[in-house]
């Protein structure tokens, strides 16, 4: 038997997903007259027909299917030679630990940390959930490198002296309302409907920010606390009440839960800053850069 190229198994594998020569041959960016070249090539190395050709394409032999099904594992391996040689390439490796406060971790953070380990496989970054005066901490003792916080009108002033700051967005609050509530069909709403609301809101250690009823509303009526996104949001989708939701979230809110903007201009919303210690390694300074990219494409 001789032996199979990796152009062959690569083919097979096209011919045998598109159901056609012509479409292997768009796929793959070949001549149709290549696609059968390497085909026949295939079929000589395997010594029986991978294929029925007819009107109306081609479909696979019993023999043609196997060797379709060992082709994709093997091509895994094979492409992932690149990957594995591009990290021996890349200069940084190493770890960073990156923390982030709670709505952070469900679509900006995970994101930040596929990106740096698609770009860099030799960058280790490590994700942790913490409020943001317990990650002030952290962050200071040197427990992580990058704390993602949010700042605005309505939380403490953190004491940030002699750290460095990188703005990653502004956002604005949403509510975050049921699938059969009177608001789950609009866009928007104004703040003077949200008057009459019952509100879930946040519970957790002191001194820990929260996320309430709407911040500007005088006396919001509440109707339930939870110390987890998950019971709170779960209140939300049984039309228990409705919640504030931070707008770097609302991508992952979960089924039976809808985002819903508020027009108030009193509030000014709150930013999201990734904050680090003044002496930046380089594996920093990549996941600050990653972390403003992917914050932008969340508005």
């Amino acid at each position: 038997m001789a032996d199979f190229t990796v152009t062959a198994l690569r083919v097979v594998q096209a011919v045998v997903g598109t159901g056609s020569f012509t479409a292997a041959a768009d796929l793959l960016g070949y001549t149709q007259s290549a696609v059968s070249r390497q085909v026949s090539a295939a079929e000589a190395a395997a010594g029986v027909p991978l294929f029925v050709r007819g009107a109306r394409g081609v479909v696979p032999t019993p023999a043609g299917a196997r060797v379709a099904r060992r082709a994709a594992a093997a091509l895994t391996e094979i492409d992932a030679v690149g990957t594995d040689l591009a990290g021996l390439a890349d200069a940084l490796a190493g770890r960073v630990v990156l923390g982030a406060f709670p709505t952070a971790t469900w679509v900006l953070a995970p994101r930040a940390v596929a990106t740096v380990r698609r770009r860099h496989p030799g960058l280790t970054v490590v994700l942790q959930e913490a409020s943001t005066p317990t990650q002030l901490r952290q962050l200071r003792a040197g427990r992580i490198d990058v704390a993602v916080i949010g700042m605005g009108a309505d939380l403490p002033a953190y004491d940030l002296d002699g750290l460095r700051r990188d703005h990653l967005v502004d956002g604005t609050s949403l509510v975050a309302v049921g699938r059969d509530h009177r608001f789950a069909g609009r866009e928007r709403v104004s703040v003077t409907e949200l008057a009459d609301e019952e509100w879930v809101v946040g519970k957790g250690l002191s001194g820990d920010p929260q996320f309430g009823a709407w911040p500007t509303l005088p006396a919001p009526r509440i109707a339930y606390s939870a110390r987890g996104w998950h019971a709170r949001l779960g209140l939300v989708a049984a039309g228990l009440g409705i919640t504030t939701l931070p707008e770097i979230a609302a991508a992952a809110a979960p089924a039976g839960v809808v985002p819903v903007h508020v027009d108030d201009p009193s509030w000014l919303g709150r930013a999201a800053v990734a904050v680090t210690r003044p002496e930046r390694p380089a594996g920093v300074e990549v996941l600050v850069a990653v972390l403003r990219e992917l914050a932008q494409e969340l508005r």
